[in-house]
């Protein structure tokens, strides 16, 4: 993160992750009710690490052990979660989008520029993918988001060129696995966690332990 919080949430999350949308949305609640802030600190998360070639990119057609029965399953959890949350979705699932991009690019914006830069950004790019259907793995649609949170284009672009950024965002990835997070959402407080798009009040008890 790039500005320190005197009491930081961590969330790990993939943007193409429905549940990390909702999850957010979640957060964005408790944290309307807090009287003093409540900063994120984000870790990138693959959810499609086991679709991943070596050269990175995504192999559609591997087996990663989720059938039509896990999908149909996981678009009825969205459609409860989003009615729950009166979230707006144009869509309940993103299996065609690749977010490695979207992290790379976030991770560079979260290293350079203020706090307050890279959450504008952040919530941008999942507002892109959720409510406008946009594909967040196109440099072009990164570049307009980035520009619009204040970051400059150009750096956008050679970021997403930076190979040695990449191998750092895949490290992050690795480095979330061997904390033992194994799905997203992941939020993490004072050395505890709750996975998944809880409740507001589930993240409140994890916060403030009522």
């Amino acid at each position: 993160m790039s500005q320190s919080s005197p009491d930081p949430i961590t969330v790990y999350s993939d943007y193409v992750c429905p549940f990390c949308y909702l999850g957010r949305e979640s957060l964005r609640r408790y944290q309307e009710t807090r009287e003093e802030p409540l900063a994120i600190e984000w870790r990138p998360f693959d959810l499609r690490a086991g679709k991943r070639g070596p050269d990175g990119t995504i192999d559609h057609d591997a087996d990663d052990g989720k059938d039509d029965g896990y999908y149909e399953q996981a678009a009825e959890n969205v459609r409860r979660l989003r009615e729950r949350y009166d979230a707006e979705m144009t869509q309940e699932l993103s299996t065609d989008v690749d977010s490695l991009p979207a992290q790379v690019a976030s991770y560079y914006v979260d290293q350079h520029y203020p706090y307050e830069t890279w959450l504008t950004f952040d919530v941008a790019v999942f507002e892109a993918l959720w409510q406008d259907g946009r594909d967040i793995g196109e440099v072009d649609v990164l570049v307009e988001l980035a520009e619009e949170a204040g970051v400059e284009g150009d750096e956008i672009r050679s970021a997403l060129e930076d190979e040695t950024l990449r191998e750092e965002v895949r490290e992050r990835f690795t480095e979330a696995r061997q904390r033992g997070v194994t799905g997203v959402p992941t939020f993490v407080y004072d050395n505890h966690a709750a996975r998944g798009a809880v409740p507001p009040e589930h993240l409140e008890r994890l916060v403030e332990g009522t």
